[in-house]
């Protein structure tokens, strides 16, 4: 009972937004690894995405990682609806804005934009599964090998996916500036010598994950990467 009851505060769901976020920035981490595969494409071009398609053929068919994958699915969906549900919460505790309120004064515009930021990417998630993930697993069930390097070829010629990508990759990039350092704060990771530089890690962190996902549409659009 005790247990239930801290995972319905409002502590509790912070906690599990901390954990899931640190699964959640795992994953990304293994990601942009396979995704950065596919940049070899630009030092051997006739190899038609030979390397990429490896790292994607090992995601889909290692058990390890199809494991993770479940948990994947498991840990966004907690940390999605843990986000929400804190969003609603904080909002209801002020339901009536003060007056006077200088956001800037005490945090980044995208720290109080997390549950937009959350939205944007959700909303790119189901578009991003739909052009890649079902594809691959449609293959997979029907003992197919499925060129993961052509979908996405195809799939970035069409300027509106392109866009939908970026502007995902973009609301990502903001929600990880904070959320980073908000995963360090929630278990009481927090010290006035490290903090900042754990706030310096997570900037970076967010910056270099998130340009190379938006590199991989830019240079497919632009006819680098073909």
């Amino acid at each position: 009972m005790a247990s239930s009851n801290f995972l319905t505060s409002s502590v509790g769901k912070k906690v599990i937004m901390g954990a899931t976020g640190f699964f959640l920035i795992s994953f990304l981490i293994i990601h942009v690894s396979i995704n950065s595969l596919i940049f070899l494409d630009i030092l051997n071009p006739d190899e038609n995405g030979v390397a990429f398609n490896g790292g994607a053929h090992f995601m889909s068919h290692n058990w390890v990682i199809r494991v993770i994958e479940v948990g994947l699915f498991v840990g966004l969906l907690l940390h999605t609806v843990q986000g929400v549900r804190l969003t609603i919460e904080n909002r209801s505790k002020r339901p009536v804005k003060y007056a006077m309120y200088d956001g800037n004064a005490n945090s980044k515009w995208y720290s109080r934009s997390m549950g937009l930021l959350g939205s944007l990417i959700l909303m790119f998630l189901v578009v991003h599964l739909a052009n890649f993930w079902y594809p691959t697993k449609v293959a997979l069930l029907s003992g197919e090998e499925h060129d993961t390097f052509k979908n996405i070829v195809e799939v970035f010629q069409n300027p509106i996916f392109v866009i939908i990508y970026l502007l995902g990759v973009g609301s990502l990039c903001f929600h990880l500036m904070h959320g980073f350092q908000s995963a360090f704060r929630t278990f009481g990771l927090v010290h006035k010598k490290y903090t900042p530089m754990i706030i310096s890690i997570g900037v970076g962190f967010s910056i270099v994950v998130c340009t190379l996902f938006a590199l991989m549409p830019i240079l497919v659009f632009a006819g680098i990467i073909s």
